[in-house]
């Protein structure tokens, strides 16, 4: 059979029927012609949907009815092959042994434009040449040997345009040698393939972003179950628990907290499943591993049904540093209240002490030992001094006394009070003192340091009252972690020298641990102490820039550990002990303008000074002392002044008096620390300070000394 050209497509009688003789068979009972056309119709739905054999019967059916509408003259035959040629949207073409086309839709002429003879030519050309023309070879030689064959083509333009097709090659077993063939766009669908794909990707990219985001994120982020079992998780919230990720998921959240927390939390998620969003957040405590950390947890529940529409996400916020600074501001603001209100107390003993203590001292002059009243004036001396202390320890509490430090060796501080500390805590109690080699040197007041040991030495006995041993140990030690924590207290980094006092005593309760520093805190029976003994120890080691801490096992006993900076200067060159002091002359000459408006203070001052062979000019208020000085002020060899006066105080007069007399020479006396009204002076020069209370040999001494 020989082809012929595109459009004009016949066939013989004997092909005819051959091609129509399966569709008389499928459309029984209905005329040849027309089961051929209804067939041919069916063929083109159906090839629509891929069915090639449906094409190869169309095809048939199409040459099948122009031989038979040419017989018969009539025009229904070219009707519906024109209709099926024009109608069907795949682009179709059979092509015979000898490559010429034999039938082809409009479809393919319209998509490739072909109208040579050999319509596959001019598509390999067009696709690329010598691959895809060997892609089409293999194709035909398949099909001509009976086995169908599926490739697909691509063109880029270069303009970013891509045509693609799918092409198909079956065998025409009632044609032998043909092939029929079928051209899918597969553009379009690649394109949506591709956006489809690079979207995909796009959102995989964007996943793994915001894990990492998530990942990274300062905050802890949970995903729990309806149970409140966690799901997922960050680093950051597994860290906050010191665990891993893979440690913490499948924990319910509600065990990771403490037990006075868990209602807080639970309420909080309540309300969270039930779509309720609040913006304050659930304070709670994490439990277990031995860390203090606690957190802020904000609870959402995301919107939809999905899978994540039944967890909800908690925002964890750590707050343990929060938390800590709080803590450790108002511990602060409480003990500065406290110490403030124990300050203006020792104020005001001290004025009622030193007129006790001096007014003691004018009578011992009168009588002397052997004195029937000796033993009594001592016993009112020997309590004003009891009740000094007492003072002092106030002072000390609310970091207010006086310090004289000086570079010390805690190794012979300590030894010294080795023998004192054995008295102090009996002979039941073993004491035993440990120090490390080549001790680093302190700044310090060694009297203070010394009451710090004795104290805790004192409590570590009251904790012992069967017997038992006390540690006292001394070594350097390096904090190289910035702000190291203890507690609520943070150490910057550095190298301190290191003072434990530890028993083997009953222990400190945890529940009040935390307030063993409070002024008047006391566990010992009523009338066994002041209640001073630890909040001394702490406002001494605070004012000297240290820091103490407390490690307290209930039946075992306790440590207190004190950190006091190292001295980085020059060791201070060692001098003989010196031995007792000689008694002074403190008599002397010249004016003193005593200002005090104490009476008792000013009246034991001045006859003290009198005694002493001082002209002593009195005032009691500022304003008076300044009415003195125009009449006296030329005579006036020294400004004896007390601090802390109404309407015009101590620090205010003395710039005065400066305006007028330069040289004037000034000793402040006050019951407060040197150091609050020093910094409200211009100049420090030629001011010398006398803390109360004093004894009329200090005062007499101190005036001797500046007006020398």
């Amino acid at each position: 059979m020989s082809s012929r050209p595109i459009d004009t497509v016949s066939t013989s009688p004997r092909a005819a029927s051959v091609w129509a003789g399966p569709v008389a068979l499928i459309v029984v009972g209905v005329p040849a012609a027309l089961s051929a056309a209804l067939y041919l119709a069916l063929g083109v739905e159906a090839a629509i949907g891929g069915g090639i054999g449906a094409l190869v019967a169309g095809a048939a059916a199409a040459m099948l009815l122009g031989a038979q509408g040419r017989a018969a003259g009539g025009g229904l035959h070219e009707t519906i092959a024109e209709h099926v040629r024009s109608t069907m949207i795949i682009p179709r073409v059979l092509i015979g042994r000898d490559g010429r086309a034999i039938w082809a839709n409009d479809a393919f002429r319209r998509v490739f434009d072909v109208a040579s003879d050999d319509p596959l030519k001019p598509i390999v050309e067009r696709f690329g040449g010598g691959d895809v023309a060997g892609q089409f070879a293999q194709a035909r030689a398949a099909a001509e040997a009976g086995r169908e064959q599926t490739f697909e083509i691509v063109r880029d333009a270069g303009d970013g345009t891509i045509a693609v097709f799918a092409v198909r090659a079956i065998p025409v077993d009632a044609l032998p040698g043909a092939t029929a063939w079928s051209f899918r766009d597969l553009t379009e669908r690649r394109r949506l393939e591709r956006l489809v794909a690079d979207e995909r990707s796009a959102l995989a990219r964007r996943e793994e972003s915001f894990k990492r985001y998530i990942e990274d994120a300062p905050v802890g982020v949970v995903v729990v179950d309806m149970s409140g079992a966690i799901m997922e998780t960050n680093t950051t919230f597994a860290r906050m628990l010191g665990r891993t990720v893979d440690a913490t998921t499948g924990q319910r959240l509600i065990d990771l907290v403490r037990d006075e927390d868990r209602p807080a939390l639970e309420a909080k998620l309540a309300r969270a499943r039930g779509g309720e969003a609040e913006d304050t957040p659930a304070s709670v405590r994490f439990a277990g591993d031995g860390r203090e950390s606690s957190a802020a947890i904000y609870a959402r529940r995301p919107d939809g049904d999905g899978p994540e529409g039944r967890g909800t996400i908690l925002y964890v916020l750590d707050t343990t540093e929060q938390k800590r600074l709080e803590a450790q501001f108002a511990q602060s603001q409480k003990m500065q209240a406290v110490g403030q209100l124990a300050g203006g107390v020792a104020h005001d003993f001290n004025n009622l002490l030193t007129a006790m203590m001096g007014f003691c001292d004018l009578l011992l002059l009168r009588h002397r030992p052997g004195d029937p009243s000796f033993a009594d004036i001592m016993q009112v001396k020997q309590n004003a001094n009891r009740a000094a202390n007492l003072v002092r320890q106030l002072l000390a509490f609310s970091r207010q006394q006086t310090l004289q430090p000086k570079v010390l060796d805690l190794t012979d501080v300590t030894a010294e009070l080795a023998h004192l500390l054995r008295r102090l805590i009996g002979a039941n109690i073993e004491l035993q003192l440990v120090h490390e080699r080549d001790l680093a040197l302190v700044r310090a007041d060694q009297g203070q340091i010394e009451q710090v040991v004795i104290n805790l030495a004192v409590n570590a006995r009251d904790a012992m009252p069967n017997g038992g041993k006390v540690v006292i140990r001394t070594a350097n030690r390096t904090v190289s972690q910035p702000e190291q924590q203890r507690g609520v207290e943070s150490m910057p980094l550095g190298d301190y020298v290191v003072i434990e006092v530890s028993d083997t005593g009953s222990g400190i309760p945890k529940e009040i641990v935390g307030r063993i520093f409070e002024p008047f805190f006391s566990t010992k029976a009523v009338g066994s102490g002041t209640g001073l003994g630890l909040s001394t120890v702490y406002g001494i080691v605070k004012q000297t820039g240290g820091f103490i801490f407390v490690d307290s096992t209930v039946g075992k006993g306790t440590t207190f550990t004190i950190y006091l900076p190292a001295w980085k200067g020059e060791r201070p060159s060692s001098t003989a002990a010196a031995g007792p002091e000689r008694r002074r002359d403190l008599t002397g000459a010249g004016t003193v303008l005593l200002v005090e408006d104490e009476d008792a203070v000013r009246l034991f001052s001045a006859r003290a000074l009198r005694n002493k062979g001082y002209k002593v000019v009195e005032a009691n208020s500022g304003e008076a002392a300044l009415e003195l000085l125009n009449t006296v002020g030329d005579d006036v060899d020294v400004l004896v002044t007390d601090v802390v006066m109404p309407q015009m105080d101590g620090t205010q007069l003395i710039k005065l008096v400066r305006e007028r007399r330069p040289d004037m020479k000034v000793v402040c006396i006050s019951g407060y620390a040197e150091e609050s009204f020093r910094k409200r002076l211009d100049s420090t020069a030629g001011v010398h300070f006398l803390p109360k209370p004093f004894t009329l040999d200090q005062l007499a001494g101190k005036v001797k000394e500046v007006i020398r």
